[in-house]
């Protein structure tokens, strides 16, 4: 475990409640999913500077787009080469980094036990080819997990509408675009939004101590607002989606 694993490690139950709930089910399903003693191999797509597998017992291969001028660069997405370079540093488990379009991939078939993808999905304009190739790198018997807002309630119109983001997904949506390719699909909400959420996804800063005790405040409220919300279509922030591949 590098110094910055241990850092993230132990601030882990003071994060945002989404980051927490992501992190619980990967552990779990890698957990149940591990045969022989074998160590998983996932990859982990839009994954960037992904918190999500810090620490995971798994091989993990980040991918994503290229990081290009315009709303990307300005809204922190894609790969750049300082990037690679400083999560190779930090991080333990990364065991390759591709940069490509996941609706492109040339990866071959079948060569991941399972495949994350969280908060990306939305992005993609064609989301049925980008679910169709996560489905094919995945190894018979594998899963995939996704997360993205819940379009049942929050709406990407208006003033506060994300300029990257295609569409806002419902859960009927979801469902039926994953059931197109994986054998058994189970989505689900989670993460009660509201005052608490919003706060809690303000950045720690030791320059700005009152704000960073008002978000690690918020984020434990949070965690205790978000307890038994998985069938709560209204003021739930995400839709959670795990996608299992027949054997």
């Amino acid at each position: 475990m590098t110094k910055y694993e241990l850092m993230r490690w132990l601030t882990f139950p003071i994060m945002p409640v989404h980051l927490q709930t992501v992190r619980h089910h990967i552990k779990r399903l890698v957990k149940e999913t591990t045969k022989n003693n074998d160590v998983m191999k996932i990859l982990d797509v839009g994954g960037r500077k992904s918190p999500y597998t810090i620490g995971i017992d798994a091989k993990i291969t980040l991918l994503d787009v290229p990081q290009e001028a315009g709303t990307r660069e300005a809204l922190h997405l894609g790969f750049t080469q300082d990037i690679l370079t400083t999560i190779q540093k930090k991080r333990s488990n990364i065991k390759d980094l591709l940069i490509q379009d996941m609706t492109q991939s040339t990866i071959d078939e079948a060569s991941y036990d399972a495949v994350i993808s969280v908060e990306v999905i939305e992005h993609i304009v064609e989301d049925e080819l980008f679910v169709k190739n996560i489905f094919k790198v995945i190894k018979p018997g594998g899963w995939a997990y996704l997360t993205t807002p819940n379009g049942d309630y929050i709406k990407n119109i208006g003033p506060d509408k994300n300029p990257d983001h295609v569409r806002h997904y419902t859960k009927e949506q979801l469902q039926s675009t994953l059931e197109a390719y994986f054998d058994r699909v189970e989505v689900f909400y989670a993460v009660k939004t509201g005052k608490y959420r919003v706060q809690g996804l303000k950045s720690y800063s030791f320059d700005k101590p009152l704000r960073t005790i008002k978000s690690i405040f918020a984020n434990i409220i949070n965690s205790y607002q978000s307890k038994g919300v998985a069938k709560s279509a209204k003021r739930t922030a995400h839709l959670i989606a795990i996608a299992y591949k027949g054997e």
